[in-house]
């Protein structure tokens, strides 16, 4: 399984779990909050893997 794979699982199973912890405490909730930075974390480490990817390495 590659990289890509992987993140992209880790993606999809912390956004099932915000919704899941939202549906359930709502959206104040300091699990709420913590698993949407968590989410955050995850989506920025995804952008800079293929955005790295994308840009041509400047000298």
């Amino acid at each position: 399984m590659d990289t890509d794979t992987t993140l992209h699982q880790q993606l999809e199973s912390a956004r099932q779990r915000l919704h899941d912890l939202y549906e359930q405490y709502g959206f104040g909730h300091p699990c709420v909050l913590e698993q949407s930075m968590l989410l955050d974390e995850l989506i920025n480490q995804y952008n800079r893997m293929f955005q790295t990817k994308r840009l041509p390495h400047l000298v």
